[in-house]
């Protein structure tokens, strides 16, 4: 549950473009080995922005694909699988491989002639929203905003339609799902062992606590804001081929906290109010780096399709990274 690469079991995973910056999370691990060139393709999961906040951290490119269509061994709503690698080939590499229907995971999707590797298209007519503003969580830096402005005139110079898309979540939402999630987790964390339960990161233990006393009243409200959150999310975007957004309102933080924030487990997911609509709508999202702060950190750029356009999503996520200019392009350390 966190977005770092901080672990009470396995230490923290840093960054390979400067080990005094996160890595992002939670799929830590696959976001450090892509940047660091430890193989082609890494594989993550992502229940709020899980494999694209490391992306973005890391300059790496990545899809969350929509819900079902890389199976899991333990399904739950809102989470995906998707891989992550320094290029949209090899991330198109890894749908090839591993996007196919399995019945051992009971929401996995059918069949689909999906050719993964046919990365072609053409962005002139296309129409375009750029999104700044959800409505809720954490304000967005100048250079991420100024970044994926910068991305959006990519698509307006090519020939795209280039609207801007208005808030449409607020901060209740992100605090409800917050809420749902603390209760689960509650839940999980009292049936460890003793031996598990010290274990487990303090900053986790705190986290899921106010899960403890949370009355099933709450519990069902919290729970019917998936559904409003899931129909917000298709009504706002769907007259688009795409969205571009920040992947996350800030570039990398600080290796040693746990959140974007530092340390204050009361905050309730306020980083993520970007990726986690298309979490819960089940749309997929790729992330793709669009620049770097002064100080050198990669900003990710959201691309969203439409319902089950993970293709498209995926093209049109290539055909940016050929066209965007030089200085959006990372050149990886090591």
């Amino acid at each position: 549950m966190l977005s770092s690469g901080v672990s009470s079991l396995s230490g923290i995973t840093r960054s390979p473009w400067n080990p005094e910056w996160t890595v992002g999370g939670s799929s830590s691990g696959a976001g450090a080995a892509a940047a660091a060139g430890f193989g082609v393709v890494h594989l993550g999961t992502d229940i709020g922005g899980s494999v694209r906040l490391p992306a973005a951290w890391t300059g790496v490119a990545t899809l969350k694909p929509s819900n079902g269509r890389i199976p899991l061994d333990n399904p739950y709503f809102g989470r995906s699988a998707g891989p992550l690698a320094r290029t949209v080939a090899d991330v198109a590499l890894g749908m090839h491989a591993v996007a196919r229907p399995d019945e051992r995971d009971y929401t996995s999707l059918p069949d689909a002639d999906i050719d993964w590797l046919d990365l072609d298209t053409d962005v002139r007519g296309r129409r375009i929203a750029v999104h700044l503003d959800p409505g809720a969580g954490m304000p967005v830096a100048p250079e991420v905003r100024a970044a994926v402005l910068r991305a959006a005139d990519t698509f307006a110079h090519a020939g795209a339609e280039v609207v801007e898309l208005p808030a449409f979540i607020n901060d209740g939402i992100l605090r409800d799902i917050d809420d749902f999630w603390r209760i689960r987790f509650w839940r999980t964390y009292l049936g460890l062992s003793h031996e598990a339960k010290v274990a487990v990161l303090p900053y986790i233990a705190e986290w899921v606590h106010p899960g403890s006393d949370m009355t099933g009243r709450r519990a069902l409200e919290a729970c019917e804001t998936f559904g409003d959150l899931q129909k917000r999310t298709v009504a706002a975007t769907s007259s688009f081929d795409a969205v571009l957004a920040p992947v996350a309102p800030m570039a990398a933080f600080p290796a040693e906290w746990p959140m974007p924030w530092g340390f204050d487990a009361s905050e309730a997911m306020s980083h993520i109010a970007f990726t986690l609509p298309y979490n819960v709508s089940g749309q997929p999202a790729s992330s793709i780096n669009c620049g770097l702060t002064a100080d050198g950190r990669p900003i990710g750029l959201q691309i969203s399709g439409r319902r089950s356009a993970d293709l498209a999503t995926l093209q049109l996520t290539a055909w940016y990274e050929g066209a965007r200019p030089v200085e959006a392009r990372p050149v990886f350390p090591g």
